[in-house]
């Protein structure tokens, strides 16, 4: 395998591009241990021989940041593991899937970006980010006098977060499932569904009888939500039928509100039979678009404030 960076696809400013480096990070990583993003660079760059001043080149307007090269290891990273051939086990943590020695048995040092999105986990990143910007296109229309800069700057973020929930998501899918049963009704509770005074719980794992959470609104529990809860993959769809039976859980307990909540999504019928009975369905989208919303298994990255002209300050009359 080729080990002189010189060789790579290399940009306008003479360091490689990022996805050049696609096949050389899972080179490194193909021993299948845990390591994390420093050690990923680290390797890497010793792997390829890549000289101190071609590390040591930043982009200008960020002469405190990582270097770009650094900077570019993190876009294949991302590419990699939106393509199911690197998981990370934890936070800036990654690892080598079978799926990712696969594919540089196969191609080695010609694997491509092109490869990655051929890959039916990558495919799917896609059709679900394309469905979360098309759901969140509503909340960029802007008023005449905004610049269209700023729908720009909005979708940008917005994409930006998709990306995240998307990973979420997967996070949610492979976590335990009395795990989820805890998160959604730590969701519930901070979107205020338990009232001022009021209070929610998981029911046992034994006996639960088709209910997964209860959230009592009220002290005396007198309005009371009930809560199901389903971890499935993307392609086990929820149908008619397991709301039906939820429905029948509710009615044994002579209750008239009820959450049904899933990483999947639902069928046209079961969408239709929960509308009749006044079931709330939050599928998979909906459940980390509310996760992000109300800071649930997420935290502030970034912040930024734009600014406006105070046109009221200029009025004489208010400097006198």
């Amino acid at each position: 395998m080729n080990r002189d960076w010189t060789k790579l696809k290399q940009s306008s400013h003479g360091i490689p591009t990022y996805d050049s480096l696609i096949p050389y990070i899972l080179q490194v990583l193909k021993n299948g241990e845990e390591a994390t993003n420093k050690v990923i660079k680290k390797r890497l760059f010793e792997f390829l021989q890549v000289p101190d001043k071609i590390l040591n080149q930043k982009y200008p307007e960020y002469p405190n940041s990582e270097g770009i090269l650094y900077n570019r290891v993190s876009f294949a990273l991302s590419d990699l593991y939106k393509a199911g051939a690197l998981e990370r086990p934890r936070r800036a943590v990654y690892q080598i899937t079978d799926l990712g020695k696969g594919l540089l048995d196969k191609y080695g040092d010609s694997l491509t970006k092109k490869d990655l999105e051929a890959q039916p986990e990558y495919i799917q990143y896609r059709k679900e980010l394309e469905i979360r910007n098309q759901r969140n296109e509503g909340s960029l229309a802007v008023s005449d006098h905004d610049e269209s800069t700023k729908i720009d700057i909005k979708k940008l973020i917005n994409t930006m977060n998709n990306e995240v929930a998307i990973e979420l998501l997967d996070k949610i899918r492979n976590s335990d499932p009395f795990f989820f049963e805890h998160m959604v009704v730590k969701l519930l509770e901070k979107m205020g569904y338990s009232g001022e005074n009021g209070h929610a719980k998981v029911t046992s794992r034994s006996n639960d009888g088709g209910i997964d959470g209860v959230i009592n609104q009220d002290p005396l529990g007198t309005s009371t939500v009930y809560i199901q809860a389903k971890r499935y993959k993307e392609d086990n769809t929820v149908g008619r039928s397991a709301i039906q039976s939820f429905y029948g859980a509710l009615a044994g307990i002579n209750a008239d509100r009820g959450v049904f909540i899933t990483t999947s999504n639902y069928s046209k019928g079961a969408q239709e039979f929960a509308k009749n009975q006044g079931i709330v369905l939050i599928d998979g989208i909906q459940l980390t678009d509310l996760m992000l919303k109300y800071r649930v298994g997420v935290e502030v990255a970034d912040q930024y404030t734009t600014f406006q002209i105070d046109s009221d300050y200029f009025e004489i009359e208010d400097l006198i």
